[in-house]
């Protein structure tokens, strides 16, 4: 038996439609392409508070909620390639092997039924949905990896191509997404820019290897990354905000640069007029990424031995931790991941 925490009817605060409630469950014994993990750290992503508050597709209640999740491998099936103590991260997609384009059958998420989460003691996961974790991270750093840094890998390198030199704009810096796409293209030795509502992150982004940033709700916000630039134009914008700024993004971009859009957080519509299309700007929707992408990021961050930004860690598995955590990140206050350790 282990402890879990599942999505409820019942509210624990009023600002969600949906709750949280600890819940006692049991675990089958593997089958031979199933492995039992013993959950060290789990991390929140915005989708996790999306759930809560009913603005994701297909939500129902009971399910183990969150899908990232560091842990060490307690029992095996009998097709298991790993051993009991092997430090482990769970892929948080199901349905997408390894099809550059997208997933090659119906995709979903861990967190959300039918998909069983990892805010538990336990899970148990399909053996090739594991990944070793790199040993330079902790168990909190690991934790806040899986879904945003896919979802920035596949952003960064298979949508945008991002090299060396390349300049690059990231917008909503903060985020964990923004975050792990920063680190990445400043690891193969791209120029980054930022923006920012906010000049702190802004300075701690320029600390992580970011060339200047631009605060996203000034009016002259692209003259001034025009100014940064010096001559010099955008060849790829990773963006997780939308918004009115796309009608403006021409004036800072070369021809033929490309936009990665990856979510719209700022719930205004995307302006692409014939002044993109004149540019031969593409915009490109990037979702998560498959199971191929998930081995490439991880195999990336061990490589240039890169440490994800944990903003805050709550202790123990609880619904106060987890509905803090939630709180925390509906705030909007943080700088990186918010972790809940578990073991």
């Amino acid at each position: 038996m282990f402890s879990a925490i599942c999505l409820s009817d019942k509210q624990t605060s009023s600002d969600f439609k949906y709750g949280l409630e600890e819940k006692t469950l049991s675990l089958d014994a593997p089958k031979p392409n199933e492995t039992v993990v013993q959950v060290l750290a789990a991390s929140l992503n915005h989708r996790d508070v999306y759930i809560m508050k009913d603005q994701f597709m297909g939500v129902t209640t009971g399910g183990v909620v969150w899908s990232d999740a560091v842990g060490l491998v307690t029992q095996c099936g009998d097709n298991s390639t790993f051993q009991a103590g092997d430090r482990v991260l769970i892929n948080p997609g199901r349905g997408w092997e390894k099809d550059a384009e997208g997933p090659e059958n119906a995709f979903a998420m861990l967190g959300l039924n039918p998909c069983v989460g990892v805010a538990a003691e336990k899970a148990l996961v399909e053996t090739n949905e594991i990944f070793k974790c790199p040993e330079h991270l902790s168990n909190l750093e690991a934790a806040a990896l899986p879904l945003a840094g896919l979802t920035a890998y596949r952003a960064v390198f298979s949508k945008c191509g991002i090299k060396q030199n390349d300049n690059v704009l990231i917008t909503g810096i903060g985020g964990g997404v923004a975050l792990f796409a920063l680190q990445f293209a400043v690891a193969v030795g791209a120029n980054v820019y930022v923006t920012s509502s906010s000049p702190e992150k802004i300075n701690k982004a320029v600390a992580l290897g970011a060339k200047g940033g631009v605060n996203y709700k000034d009016a002259n916000c692209m003259e001034q990354l025009r100014d940064m630039l010096n001559g010099g134009l955008i060849r790829a914008i990773v963006d997780g905000a939308g918004g009115s700024l796309y009608g403006q993004y021409p004036s800072v971009m070369k021809q033929g640069g490309v936009i990665a859009n990856y979510g719209q957080t700022s719930n205004e519509p995307i302006t692409f007029s014939m002044y993109q299309v004149a540019q031969n700007i593409e915009l490109r929707g990037s979702t998560m990424g498959s199971r191929r992408e998930f081995k490439e990021m991880i195999d990336f961050v061990d490589h240039y031995k890169i440490k994800p930004i944990v903003s805050k860690v709550f202790k123990g598995l609880s619904v106060d931790s987890v509905q803090n955590a939630v709180d925390l990140m509906e705030s909007s206050s943080q700088f990186g991941k918010i972790v809940v350790e578990i073991n």
